[in-house]
């Protein structure tokens, strides 16, 4: 396949936030795409033995990345949102066996297809708002063959969707209730069973771990952490949302490639972050449903040049949005960033977060995943919401509109 892009408004995302190039719109581009890789980006290509496809001077982005999601569950969760309007917080409601313990328990009950049929809405509409990639962690099984049952969903969702998915095995998210008073053991199944297990199958491309009081400490996290990357899995954090364990420190020195959440994150932690490379994703949605008054201090991470993501940590009790343009209007408004943090929120920053090293960009050698949209600025991105001006996307320069 040879195809060129034509009559383009492009915003390549290219570098870093501090550099002047990458957010500016680039008018009457064209982008030629070979056998699903961009090849050559410049105002006059050759275009003989190329098929060229008019985009009509609309915008072209890299395709949005959502790199933190629990898209896979069964059972909601509206009742808790009255309880926590009648001031019950979200940790009684944890210690209760509420929250993730009663999303865990109809996971649990539902089959995979039952779960894939729930699954393929909030994808669709993840599609419609310019996603191309997507993470999905599980996390709501907690035993070998729930946590297995939930990643096979995810895999599959792919061979359904237009979408790229990349799953994340999150059985450190909460203590199930049968190993409510040994901890240990918990620890113990899923770092000789449950990591071995997935990583011989192939379903998940990390490991993710909920470090906080109502979570796993420190030493579980590095526990669960050495298994994985003695098994070849990449490691992410969920940190720091609800108090500082250092968990931020501990996952980053351990290689990991993103911290999400980071609310309580502090100075010392932040520059282990800048030392290793680690990605902050920050998950506005969680920290406006709960209605919480800590930000993640951005700041200082700015002033430590830590790269930011965006994602919807899409879940049913804590952010229940699928919408990742929500989250950039949502980012500019409770946490401060510039639109351009936004965007490079949701597709550079968002790529590194997941590992992935041709994604997020367009840029010759990266995939030519797109997202095209009947907008005249990306700022736009992060201001109109309820209006989608998505047009179209591509998938390694094909047409993937169909969702």
């Amino acid at each position: 396949m040879k195809r060129i892009f034509k009559d383009c408004q492009l915003v390549t995302a290219e570098g870093s936030v501090s550099q002047d190039s990458g957010y500016d719109v680039q008018h009457n581009m064209m982008v030629a795409v070979e056998n699903g890789i961009i090849s050559a980006i410049g105002k006059n290509l050759p275009t003989e033995g190329f098929e060229t496809v008019s985009l009509e001077n609309r915008l072209l982005t890299p395709g949005l990345i959502d790199s933190h999601t629990h898209l896979i569950f069964a059972g909601d969760r509206a009742k808790e949102v009255e309880q926590r309007l009648n001031g019950v917080s979200y940790q009684h409601i944890l210690e209760s066996g509420g929250g993730i313990l009663s999303t865990v328990q109809s996971t649990r009950q539902a089959s995979e297809a039952e779960l894939l049929a729930l699954a393929i809405p909030r994808a669709k509409a993840l599609i419609r708002d310019g996603v191309t990639t997507l993470e999905i962690k599980s996390g709501y099984g907690l035993t070998l063959k729930d946590e297995i049952k939930m990643l096979r969903v995810a895999k599959s969702l792919q061979e359904r969707l237009p979408i790229n998915i990349i799953t994340t095995l999150l059985a450190a998210h909460t203590l199930p209730a049968e190993f409510k008073h040994a901890p240990e053991d918990y620890i113990d199944l899923i770092c000789n069973e449950i990591i071995p297990e997935v990583s011989e199958l192939g379903l998940a491309d990390a490991v993710d771990v909920f470090c906080e009081h109502v979570g796993f400490s420190r030493t579980q996290m590095e526990r669960v952490f050495d298994a994985a990357l003695s098994h070849g899995l990449a490691i992410k954090g969920h940190t720091e949302q609800l108090s500082d364990l250092g968990g931020s420190e501990c996952a980053a020195n351990m290689g990991a490639l993103s911290v999400d959440h980071i609310e309580y994150i502090n100075l010392k932690s932040i520059e282990a972050l800048a030392a290793n490379g680690t990605i902050a994703t920050l998950l506005p949605g969680a920290f406006y449903f709960l209605k919480e008054s800590q930000k993640p201090p951005v700041n200082l991470l700015r002033k430590h040049c830590i790269p930011m993501a965006i994602a919807t940590d899409l879940n049913p009790g804590t952010s229940p949005f699928a919408s990742l343009t929500l989250m950039m209007n949502m980012a500019s408004t409770l946490f401060g960033l510039t639109t351009k943090e936004t965007l490079y929120g949701v597709t550079n920053h968002a790529a590194k977060a997941l590992g992935l090293k041709q994604k997020g960009q367009i840029k010759v050698g990266f995939d030519a995943d797109f997202s095209v949209w009947d907008l005249t600025a990306p700022s736009q991105l992060s201001y109109l919401i309820g209006l989608s001006p998505l047009h179209s996307r591509y998938l390694k320069g094909e047409l993937a509109n169909d969702a």
